[in-house]
Order: structure tokens, then sequence, then C-alpha cells
């Protein structure tokens, strides 16, 4: 699919507020409102527009830790591999995980509520996890950037 500037400002304002009607798209757009469900449609069909969701604030909701933890694997394989990512999947601490290059073979991103709660989640669930070999963790301190949208610039 061919993404036009019509397009392009229909995904830049859905990602600032994923709430607004076709007709309040229209007017930030400015096409038609039935334009724009044709093109909203089209958007989501390709696969572009993934979903809508709401940015929650972790804080006020009782996760006041975040964490970036690197994780290597004892060895590597596809069932191996398979297995850490059925791991990270069932824990929802885990709120993205990376397979990446580097010093680690993943890199996640933990929400808890305080230290106590992220230090049990390393001791008792990822440290004894048979694939884990090492863990390396940095605790956010403060966040100065945290889009979680595309550059469409």
């Amino acid at each position: 699919m061919r993404i036009d500037q019509f397009d392009n400002a229909i995904l830049a304002a859905l990602q600032e507020d994923a709430s607004l009607t076709n007709a309040a798209l229209a007017e930030v757009v400015n096409l038609s409102a039935s334009q724009i469900s044709r093109r909203r449609v089209a958007l989501e069909k390709a696969g572009i527009i993934r979903g809508y969701g709401a940015r929650l604030d972790a804080a006020r909701l009782g996760f006041g830790l975040r964490a970036v933890t690197r994780v290597n694997l004892r060895s590597h394989g596809a069932d191996m591999e398979s297995d850490f990512a059925r791991f990270v999947a069932t824990h929802p601490q885990i709120c993205a995980a990376f397979s990446v290059s580097g010093d680690a073979d993943y890199i996640l991103d933990i929400r808890v509520a305080d230290l106590q709660a992220f230090a049990d989640f390393i001791h008792l669930k990822l440290l004894p996890h048979p694939q884990v070999a090492q863990v390396r963790s940095e605790i956010v301190l403060k966040t100065l950037k945290d889009h979680v949208g595309v550059p469409l610039d």
C-alpha cells in the first residue's frame, strides 16, 4: 500500500489520539468523513494500523518501578528461544521484549510496583528459568522520552 500525505496525516492524528472519530479526523486532515473511513479501513486491512489503545500512566496505577533488563541465554537454538519467548509472553511484568545484537541476547522492559516486586520477579521468576544464564538490570530513574508511536515526519 502506498502512503500519501493524507494517510500520513490520519496516522499522525491517530497516534496522538486513537479515539478520534472519522468526523473529527476529517476536520484535522481536511477530507470528508467518508474518505477518512475508506482510508482508515484500508490502513487497517493493510496491517499498518494494528489496533487502538489508551496510553496509561503506569506510576498512577501503582507501577512505580521500571527497569531495563538485559538477558543472556545459556545456549541458542529454536527450542530454547521459543521456550524463552513463551516465558516472556506469560509474564505481564514484561511490557516489551527485544531480541538484540550486542552483549545481550534480549532486552526486557519490566514494570512493577516497587523494588521488592522487582527483586521477587528477578529472583523467583527470571533467574530460575532454565535458559537464563545472566541478567543485568538498570533501574529507570527518570524518563526523558517515552513515545510509543512511529516517527512519521
